[in-house]
């Protein structure tokens, strides 16, 4: 059933011209890049992640427009201890907020003709508790982005997306949530999330929009995966399609190129040394930067599928989560193009989280 949903979501995303999203060749993982979860029989594309650093408890969401999609919760030791169902609305980013032991997620109604919104429950998906926060607002595409070439011509990008897809999402020391849109262009801020009451009294701010929020590359996913500096006034930002991380200055609201080349720049997370994590889905890695975009570590690795269906290391790692000295990674093993047989994806039965030891423990 599941390869009939991902041919499905292949046909919405690829893009015009492309055969092959990645020639993949299984290489040798990394030491250390093992099964932490394995999803239930049925459940598919584990897309979102987040952490609870009190208990260890780990959060996935699944990304599968019009499928089956969940709200996962794990213990430390890997074990399912509840689940929410949220049918044919997928879920990208999720963000726990300790305050209020609550987790927040984005549900991309845009793909299934329902309101892109961000929700949140409380941290023990207890029933009854799911609630809506505020719709993503409709900004329209992306403004037009001028790229200089060598020879001092220029071209002109003109991007025509404009539905709400809200993606990573990242607390600041406020309670402020801030959140991405991939296809319009644009960082939003739920003012006051932790303390608002609902779509009748929370407030979302356009924070920035920006053709460099947008991507015409592959995937076909721009502003995604959003984590702070270790002072608050640095937002990191992934581009997806243009193997980016960007810098927010907060004070400033100016939007630069911390680091390039890194293939499907995803989900992003800090560790306790200051680095930044990157998933990078098209490599099959996670890759550390340092305070000046240089890479400093690079984990992970593709070895094949298993006799149980299920990716040896990772496959299009797409988000991350860092607590206790491990980074957990949600391989969504989603095949994208629309030719049969020519990704490792279409082969994996079982869907997975990854966990890997940082290289200092920190």
């Amino acid at each position: 059933m599941h390869r009939y949903m991902m041919a499905a979501l292949a046909a919405a995303l690829v893009l015009p011209g492309i055969a092959s999203a990645r020639a993949d060749t299984p290489l040798t993982a990394s030491p250390g890049a093992t099964v932490f979860a394995t999803l239930p029989d049925g459940v598919i594309l584990p897309e979102g992640i987040a952490a609870n650093p009190a208990n260890g408890d780990i959060y996935v969401g699944t990304f599968a427009p019009g499928g089956d999609n969940r709200l996962l919760r794990y213990g430390a030791n890997g074990r399912l201890l509840s689940a929410l169902a949220f049918g044919p609305e997928p879920l990208l980013g999720l963000a726990y907020e300790p305050l209020t032991d609550t987790l927040y997620m984005a549900t991309v109604g845009a793909f299934v003709g329902t309101a892109s919104r961000i929700q949140r429950v409380a941290a023990d998906l207890a029933p009854g508790t799911l609630q809506d926060v505020v719709d993503v607002p409709i900004v329209g595409a992306p403004p037009d982005r001028t790229v200089g070439n060598p020879d001092g011509s220029q071209d002109v990008i003109a991007f025509g997306n404009n539905a709400p897809v809200p993606n990573g999402l990242a607390f600041d020391g406020l309670g402020n949530l801030f959140v991405s849109d991939s296809f319009q262009g644009a960082i939003f801020r739920v003012n006051d999330a932790i303390g608002c009451t609902g779509p009748a009294s929370c407030v979302v701010d356009t924070v920035i929009h920006d053709g460099l929020l947008a991507t015409a590359g592959h995937p076909p996913f721009g502003a995604n995966g959003l984590a702070f500096n270790a002072d608050g006034s640095t937002l990191f930002v992934a581009n997806t399609g243009d193997d980016r991380v960007l810098a927010l200055d907060l004070d400033s609201a100016t939007l630069s190129v911390f680091a390039e080349s890194l293939n499907g720049a995803d989900g992003i997370a800090v560790d306790g040394a200051g680095r930044l994590w990157v998933a990078a889905n098209q490599a099959d890695r996670v890759v550390a930067l340092d305070g000046a975009g240089r890479p400093v570590a690079e984990l992970g690795g593709f070895d094949g599928i298993d006799e149980k269906g299920r990716p040896r290391g990772l496959l299009f790692p797409a988000s991350l989560a860092i607590r206790g000295g491990q980074i957990y990674v949600t391989n969504l093993a989603i095949a994208l193009t629309a030719t049969a047989g020519d990704e490792w994806e279409e082969e994996v039965t079982s869907y997975t989280v990854s966990r890997i030891p940082l290289p200092d423990g920190n």
